[in-house]
């Protein structure tokens, strides 16, 4: 059994930490919910295991992943196609705003796709779920210098 990355966050220092954990995952439209009764969003997506060595065919791993954020008491989103649910969104990152004592995360999507989580304070959870998979695709970043290998 791999071993499966569990992780909170309740500042922006561990926010990024989860951040670069989520990058480059994919995330169906479908699968971001907000629970307004609970105050929560919930996601799960396909990560890209960053922090798992290449295997000895070549290939690398991704894994099912739950991003939950609690004490959320607004959500906005900008260019998120909700007319197509099955349509996946790159992950890039995650960060927190603060503004006036008012907290929100921003969940940042290639293409100028991004949600809004007015929050009234940071309570993140990162969770792994399931077994991981192989992937022969490594997400290429410019300027990454294992790019040029």
């Amino acid at each position: 059994m791999t071993e499966r990355l569990k992780l909170k966050a309740f500042d922006a220092e561990d926010l990024a930490v989860v951040s670069a954990a989520m990058q480059d995952a994919l995330v169906a439209v479908k699968d971001i919910g907000w629970f307004r009764d609970e105050n929560r969003v919930a996601l799960v997506a396909s990560r890209f295991r960053w922090e798992a060595p290449q295997g000895a065919g070549g290939e690398w791993s991704r894994t099912h992943t739950a991003l939950v954020f609690d004490d959320v008491r607004g959500i906005k989103q900008r260019n998120v196609p909700t007319g197509t649910p099955e349509q996946l969104l790159d992950l890039l990152s995650l960060r927190l705003e603060e503004q006036d004592k008012a907290q929100a995360v921003i969940i940042d999507f290639a293409g100028s796709r991004a949600v809004r989580l007015d929050v009234g304070k940071l309570v993140c959870r990162l969770e792994d779920l399931g077994e991981p998979w192989p992937t022969w695709c490594r997400p290429d970043h410019p300027g990454d210098p294992e790019a040029w290998n």
